[in-house]
């Protein structure tokens, strides 16, 4: 069972996370973590100094962390983008293309069920923050831009 999945080089971020109010209020934090509701937004101006943002996902059916993740990552963060809470397996491919790189479910996942989930499709179809490149770009790369 999979408790927690990295797709990151190294050592998974350990330091203990704190809220985005204390987080703004002090100095000395590199980790923290958005509540469902709470704007990411807020921490752009202190990006360069965060190695860790967990989203909490306090319902699967809950999407605003996959808005929080991609400000975030369009907006330069490079640090660790940990998904935490009610994360089903496959949730683990959109969270991906958001720009999510490890996860902490509530519940372990099934090792065979996330193999499967992250190998099922070859193609995306949308522009997205991992890099891939959509399936309609390989037949028109002239309108990738545009």
């Amino acid at each position: 069972m999979v408790e927690f999945l990295s797709f990151r080089e190294g050592e998974a971020t350990q330091e203990p996370t704190v809220t985005v109010e204390s987080f703004t209020g002090q100095s000395n934090s590199t980790a923290v973590r958005i509540e469902a509701g709470e704007d990411a937004r807020e921490l752009l101006p202190y990006l360069d100094r965060l190695a860790l943002v967990e989203v909490n996902f306090p319902a699967f059916g809950d999407g605003r962390g996959y808005s929080a993740a991609r400000i975030l990552r369009e907006a330069g963060y490079v640090g660790e983008l940990r998904a935490v809470g009610d994360v089903l397996v496959d949730q683990i491919v959109a969270m991906r293309r958001c720009g999510f790189d490890s996860f902490h479910p509530d519940k372990a996942l099934d090792d065979d069920a996330v193999e499967r989930a992250l190998n099922r499709y070859a193609d995306v179809y949308q522009k997205s923050v991992d890099g891939r490149r959509p399936v309609w770009a390989k037949r028109h790369p002239e309108t990738v831009n545009g």
